[in-house]
């Protein structure tokens, strides 16, 4: 089955930090552009990054902006999400997704595919 697979969500306090990894299962991720998403509960799902195919070009959601960073790791077929400062309404679950452009599109595009399970987020002290 062609997905993602999150990890590395858990419990973590206030302005603590969360290293999310988020890897490719059946398909090479090399030719696309890969975003993170979040659902926190009774909300909606939202866009929070994104990273080019090429790796040169990143996008963050206004509430991340400055506290998380994306990277990936082509040789390993993963993409990852460094999560500093969090906060309470970081919590969600988060999913990855990819989309076979060379940029990233608008959070809402129905062209990203390949979503994996998710891994759970929670801020709380």
């Amino acid at each position: 089955q062609l997905q993602f697979v999150e990890s590395g969500g858990g419990l973590v306090h206030p302005e603590g930090s969360l290293r999310l990894s988020c890897a490719a299962s059946g398909f090479t991720s090399d030719y696309y552009s890969i975003g993170w998403f979040r659902q926190a509960p009774g909300k909606e799902r939202e866009g929070v990054s994104c990273i080019s195919m090429s790796g040169r070009f990143t996008r963050y959601a206004d509430s991340v902006k400055g506290r998380f960073t994306i990277s990936r790791d082509d040789g390993k077929n993963t993409v990852d999400l460094q999560m500093d400062n969090l906060k309470p309404e970081d919590t969600a679950i988060y999913y990855c997704a990819a989309v076979r452009r060379s940029l990233c599109l608008q959070w809402d595009s129905p062209e990203f595919t390949y979503w994996g399970q998710g891994t759970q987020v929670t801020v709380s002290s």
